[in-house]
Parts: structure tokens; sequence; C-alpha cells
């Protein structure tokens, strides 16, 4: 088990400085690609809370090279953090969803790049065919590598609501299968789904932790304009967790996790000219200090009620 760091819980960034021996800093990379669920590769349907630019892809210039991309994200990093090592992180759409030699030159091209120490890959568990993991397994033995898998809930009724076009057991076979190869992996999880009630959510985290999964990222529900679930939280149909409700049960999630699981997020805050709600999301660092203050408060550790120890 992995000795506790300064946090009551076991973050990725930390795992980092401690591998690399200094902080490391994830550059968004948009490299082109679709998603199956986009009837167009990239224009209409998809997730009801993804927005037309692929969710989170705040800042990247998409019409640069990928080696640009990166070059212009460093310089960025440089700046503001002193930043000296990072890892290319392919994050809007589905980046496994390509022909094998076509994502061997981009993954390649972002390697290419000095200082990129590795590579994020963020995807669906329905773009994970075998000879994409066999692809992505030989980069795990080359680069220090973790796919981002996106699952949001173990609920299929949920997933249904989302139009996500998986069930939970898709995501359990492409994970298994990631994880018989040694693949890290990131499990990504949306708290406040509507629907969704504090004991569902529960759920998912007490299944991650019999999973034992090496990575979650937690996101709040963001309402976006542009988006379906936008329209409908316009109309009144869909609610937002407030502030209190999230920091409370963000630690009973910290609590139930696996403690060998890494912490790669805990909270998000949105783009700005995007976001309808909740907007106090923008409020990034307050929730985290509450977080740690309520952990403190509790006299909690990550994993000290999970169930799978």
């Amino acid at each position: 088990m992995m000795e506790p760091m300064q946090k009551r819980y076991f973050l990725f960034s930390e795992d980092l400085k401690k591998r690399f021996g200094g902080r490391v800093h994830k550059i968004s990379v948009d490299a082109g690609f679709g998603c199956p669920i986009r009837p167009q590769g990239r224009q209409g349907g998809g997730c009801i809370f993804c927005d037309p630019g692929g969710s989170g892809a705040v800042g990247i210039e998409r019409q640069l090279p990928i080696r640009e991309q990166i070059e212009q994200g460093k310089e960025v990093m440089r700046r503001k953090y002193k930043a000296r090592q990072f890892m290319a992180y392919f994050q809007p759409f589905s980046n496994t969803y390509a022909p094998v030699e076509h994502l061997r030159s981009c993954y390649e091209e972002a390697l290419r790049v000095p200082d990129v120490v590795g590579l994020s890959v963020g995807t669906r568990p329905d773009c994970l065919p075998p000879e994409v993991l066999d692809l992505l397994s030989e980069y795990h033995r080359r680069t220090f590598f973790w796919l981002e898998l996106g699952l949001q809930t173990i609920h299929d009724t949920s997933l249904q609501q989302l139009r996500r076009g998986h069930d939970y057991n898709t995501f359990l076979s492409a994970y298994q299968a990631a994880r018989e190869r040694g693949i890290r992996v990131c499990v990504h999880l949306i708290l406040g789904l509507p629907g969704e009630s504090r004991e569902t959510m529960l759920e998912t985290i007490d299944e991650m932790a019999r999973l034992k999964v090496p990575g979650v990222k937690l996101h709040l529900l963001h309402v976006l304009q542009g988006t379906e679930l936008g329209q409908r939280y316009e109309q009144g149909e869909v609610q937002v967790l407030e502030m209190r409700e999230y920091i409370d049960l963000v630690v009973d999630v910290i609590e139930r996790l696996h403690p060998e699981t890494l912490i790669h997020r805990l909270t998000g805050d949105g783009p700005r000219d995007q976001l309808l709600a909740p907007l106090w999301s923008l409020k990034k660092w307050e929730v985290l200090n509450a977080i740690d203050s309520a952990l403190t408060l509790r006299e909690s550790r990550q994993g000290d009620r999970c169930r799978y120890v």
C-alpha cells in the first residue's frame, strides 16, 4: 500500500512527482478523432452532456499539428508553473476511434516532442477492439502510459438516459482486457447525474473499489450551453448538486475508494463562457480546500470505509 502523502487521499499528481522527481503537467491534444455515437464523426448526436467541442477541450488550438499543440502547451505550462516535464493527453472525443496505424502515427508524433515523458489517451469502452488494445499495451511497455476510460456510472438506466451508446458490461469487458495487458486505466465518473441518488452514486464507487481500479477521475455534472442537458436544465427538468452536497459526497467517495487507487481529479470548473450550472463549481480551490477540511474533521482517509481491502 502507498504511504500517505500530504493529503488524506492519494493524488495522481503526487505519484508523478515521486516517479519523475518533479512536477509533470498534462497537455491536452486534439488529434481530430471523432465519436461513434456522432453520426458525422464530430457533428450532431453524442452524449447529452457533451458540448460540440468534445467536452473538456478548453484552450486547444485544434487547427495546429499535434507537435505544435504540445509545444504551445509547454510554453504555457513553463510560464505558469515552471514545468519541465509533460504528458501528452489525447483528450477530446474518442482517441482510439481510428485504424491502428493512424493511431500509432499520432501517438508517435506526441512522443517525439522533447520533454514529453508519457501519454494519456482518452476514449470510450466501445472503441477498444483487441488490435487497439495490443497497440496501447506496446506504449504501456515503452513509456509512462495511462488509458482514460469514460464510464460515468455503472447503472445502465443512467447510461441510456445519457445516450452513451454502451452498457456497463461493455465497459467491464474493455477494462478487464486492458488490465490483462497490464495497462493502467483511469476511469472517468460523473457525480450528480439526473435521477441518481446518493446511494446510487456510491454503488458506482463501491464497484470501482471492487475492481481496484488504478485511477479515477471524478467529474461534477456540468450543464453547458449547446447541449441537450443544457436545454433540459433551462426547461427546469434537471437539478444540479449544491456545493455542500458535492463536498460531503466526495468525502464519502474518498472513504470508500480502494486505498491503492490514484485520484486524478476531485472536481472540475468547466468553461466559463459555456457553463450554465452549477456556477459554484468555478470556485475550484474553495471546493478542494473544503473537501480537505471535511476529511480532517471526520478524521478519515481514503479507503477507511472500503469494503474490498
